[in-house]
This record gives C-alpha cells, sequence and structure tokens, in this order.
C-alpha cells in the first residue's frame, strides 16, 4: 500500500523549546490515524509541518513523496484548530472563498454536506453558535477532493450531538483513495474510526499501531490505553 504521508526523524524547535524531538510516522493511503497526546505534546506542530505552514528544524517530511509546498498544498486539506472566517461573511461566502481558492472544492459536496449538517447558506458566519462553526469548517474541508485531510480537533468545543454528526460526515464522506490524520482529545467519542494510532508525549512518539491489534495486545481500548499512557 503507498504512503500519503512519511516523516524521518522530524524535529522542530522554537529557540530553546524542542517542539518535535525525532518523530517517524508513516501514513498510509486509505487509512485514518489518530495522533493522540496532551496539550503541548507537538500534535499542532506536527499538523503544520504536514500541512505546509511551518518547516522543521531537522529531518524530513513527505506528501505524497514531496517535501511540503505548492504541490502538497493542493492535495492537502488542512482544518486548523483556530478561527479563520472573516466576520462579515455569510456561509455562502464561505463556499466561495474555498471554491475559488482551491480548484478541488466540490460545491455540489458542500451543498449536500452543508443540508446534511442543517446549516442555511444565508446565515451570518458571527452568529453561529461553535459547534455549527465546527461543523461548516468540517464542510468546507471534506468538500475538497483532497488525497490526506488534517483535521486538528474537529470535536472540540461542540456538544454530543454536533459531534455525532460531525463523526457521522467524516465517515460518509472519507474516500480509501484519501488518507486523513485527526488530533483530538475526546479519544472515546472518535476511536471507533481509527484505523491506526499515533501516541505523542513532548515531542516524541511513546506508542504506535494498527488501533485493533493494540486493543487486542493491551486489552484495553484506545481511550483506556490514551488514559495509562499519559495518566
Amino acid at each position: 500500500m503507498d504512503n500519503i504521508l512519511k516523516a524521518d526523524n522530524l524535529c522542530k524547535s522554537y529557540f530553546n523549546k524542542k517542539a518535535l524531538q525525532g518523530v517517524n510516522l508513516t501514513i498510509e493511503q486509505g487509512k485514518i490515524v489518530g495522533l493522540l497526546g496532551p496539550n503541548g505534546s507537538g500534535k499542532t506542530t506536527f499538523l503544520k509541518i504536514a500541512a505546509g505552514i511551518l518547516h522543521p528544524s531537522a529531518g524530513q517530511i513527505l506528501i505524497d513523496g514531496q517535501a511540503p509546498g505548492v504541490y502538497t498544498k493542493s492535495i492537502v486539506s488542512y482544518l486548523p484548530d483556530t478561527e479563520y472566517f472573516f466576520k462579515w461573511m455569510k456561509i455562502k461566502d464561505a463556499v466561495h472563498y474555498f471554491k475559488d481558492f482551491y480548484s478541488d472544492f466540490d460545491e455540489k459536496n458542500a451543498a449536500e454536506l452543508l443540508e446534511f449538517m442543517k446549516l442555511d447558506t444565508n446565515t451570518s458566519i458571527k452568529s453561529l453558535s461553535k459547534g455549527m462553526k465546527e461543523k461548516l469548517k468540517l464542510t468546507l474541508v471534506l468538500a475538497r477532493k483532497a488525497k490526506l485531510y488534517i483535521l486538528d480537533e474537529p470535536l472540540g468545543g461542540v456538544d454530543p450531538t454536533a459531534r455525532e454528526k460531525i463523526l457521522d460526515a467524516i465517515i460518509n464522506n472519507f474516500s480509501e483513495n484519501s488518507s486523513m490524520i485527526i488530533t483530538t482529545h475526546l479519544v472515546n467519542d472518535i476511536e471507533r474510526i481509527f484505523d491506526d494510532v499515533a501516541f505523542i508525549n513532548d515531542g516524541e512518539i511513546v506508542l504506535q499501531g494498527n488501533a485493533e491489534e493494540l486493543r487486542l495486545s493491551k486489552n484495553k481500548s484506545i481511550d483506556e490505553l490514551y488514559r495509562e499512557v499519559f495518566r
């Protein structure tokens, strides 16, 4: 099976702080991978390097065989954990913005996702709740026909009902020709969709493997294993 992402001894430092310390991680095509760890463990730094926003200090990361750049940005659909909409926008403006910016944006799929999420295109974005904004952000990211989807805390700050809606959207729109990497603290809510998991702490991968094999070998759920590793 082809690898969509391969990181070899990936390091990132901010002044005297080492955010990543020799991370080795491979993501195969068609896999959903959970990158799990506490706050400050290096998750978001790793995702930003994969998305081409940050540059590594040492080591190498390849996306579809190439270093992050113009090509990789065209095949990576990134959901950051920060707000990025303009306050004047309505939902339809955000859709048009993505359509203009990304050549692989599927407007028909976006319309179907908006209907599924029960989001009205004429609604002002500044009037949306936290959960509704997360649904909109995910809709726009999933509406791209990308090879790699990077979701940083897609369930952050949303209620349980919205979480289920978001998970259903991820599952229903995931293609075996693409791959996905997800960070989350809500491991119990989302672990059922993971094919593989990697636990990261202090910028290092401390445990990784196939999710089902880890459950069987450790006789624990991924959530229980997470609590054990990071207690």
